[in-house]
């Protein structure tokens, strides 16, 4: 395979599969070339990542080291993302009687959830997490596309266990905004006691629904390295959830007026 190809194919495949480590020795049989050759290749794409902002790409030293691209956009490209994400959200015709704000196709659309997904995984690689937790059902799809730009698995908590899924461990939480019992459930499959958890959702008001999934991977005995949301209300200031990250910041809908104060957080 000429070299061209060859870069072609070593980019996608990396991009496809970030946060995981490959030696030299699985690229030189997967392209037939070798190790030199693969190591030339390497060195090119990472200038090149590096150049976009698209990521970086890193060479992990010892008997099981290779190479590891993770994503990392420049601060300045995520800060422009969420301005315009807030502009979009912002729109008075997004107002849905009883001061809510539609958001559903922005959070189930594959390019917004997608780079939203980055911007979480992003902030969170260095926590080291094992797994992405999300309860059904709007959080799913940033929940994915976070646990796919880390290159772990997703686990999705339900309102009621399932038999399909087998034992589960269920809870009971208030929430936060409603001071209503709502209920929680996760297969007994679904986290062992040296997992390491990220939990995410949509939308935070008082933080109940998180306190719940923090409480429920406390019941596997396994550790939540961190809590993110893609929107979380100005108040109540104080939530139910002591740490947590949010991209949006909702400070008030006017219903009246037609306004929505949205505004990004900077974090980076």
């Amino acid at each position: 395979m000429r070299r061209s190809k060859r870069l072609v194919l070593l980019s996608k495949f990396l991009i496809e599969n970030p946060n995981r480590i490959f030696t030299l020795k699985y690229f030189g049989e997967k392209y037939d070339a070798a190790k030199s050759s693969i190591s030339e290749d390497l060195n090119i794409i990472k200038d090149a990542f590096y150049e976009a902002g698209e990521g970086i790409l890193e060479t992990i030293p010892g008997a099981a080291g290779g190479v590891r691209f993770r994503i990392k956009k420049p601060g300045e490209k995520i800060e422009n993302f969420l301005s315009e994400l807030c502009k979009i959200l912002s729109d008075r015709s997004r107002i849905i009687p009883g001061g809510y704000l539609y958001m559903t196709d922005i959070i189930f659309s594959p390019e917004y959830s997608s780079k939203i997904g980055e911007i979480f995984a992003q902030i969170f690689v260095d926590k080291d997490p094992s797994c992405v937790l999300t309860v059904e059902t709007k959080g799913i799809p940033l929940a994915l596309m976070t646990a796919k730009a880390l290159g772990v698995p997703l686990v999705v908590a339900r309102r009621d266990s399932r038999v399909t899924e087998g034992p589960s461990v269920n809870i009971s939480y208030v929430s936060g905004s409603s001071q209503r019992i709502q209920n929680m459930a996760l297969p007994t499959r679904a986290l062992s006691e040296n997992e390491r958890v990220l939990i995410i959702d949509d939308f935070m008001k008082a933080g109940g629904t998180a306190r719940g999934m923090i409480e429920l991977v406390r019941q596997f005995g396994a550790e939540v390295v961190g809590v993110a949301v893609l929107v979380a209300t100005a108040l109540p200031v104080e939530k139910l959830v002591k740490s947590y990250t949010s991209l949006l910041v909702l400070e008030k809908i006017d219903t009246e007026r037609g306004e929505v104060n949205l505004r990004p957080v900077k974090f980076l």
